[in-house]
């Protein structure tokens, strides 16, 4: 029998995308934000794809501000950039030049 995947959407383009290709976004309890790299961390969640499109858009429309509640800083959306591109450039250290 084959393992059920999880499926979560993601606020900027609005597709249901396996849990593991999203980045997740959290506001836990004393209202802090932050990109959760585990998936694991106590909060409420909210997730992003992990392409630039859909960060701008999400951006646009204020979709992580509503899935919250709240005013959300740069600095959430600085990191949640950084993990987005981190992804590809990962993958690319082995031939990268010293």
């Amino acid at each position: 029998m084959q393992k059920k995947i999880p499926m979560r959407m993601c606020v900027g383009c609005r597709e249901m995308k396996p849990k593991r290709e999203l980045v997740r976004v959290v506001c836990n309890k004393e209202g802090e934000v932050f990109v959760d790299p585990t998936g694991k961390a106590n909060g409420r969640g909210a997730y992003v794809c992990r392409s630039g499109d859909c960060l701008k858009k999400a951006v646009k429309t204020r979709a992580l501000e509503r899935a919250f509640s709240m005013k959300i800083g740069e600095d959430v959306f600085e990191s949640l950039n950084a993990s987005i591109a981190g992804i590809p450039a990962e993958a690319d250290e082995g031939g990268g030049e010293a």
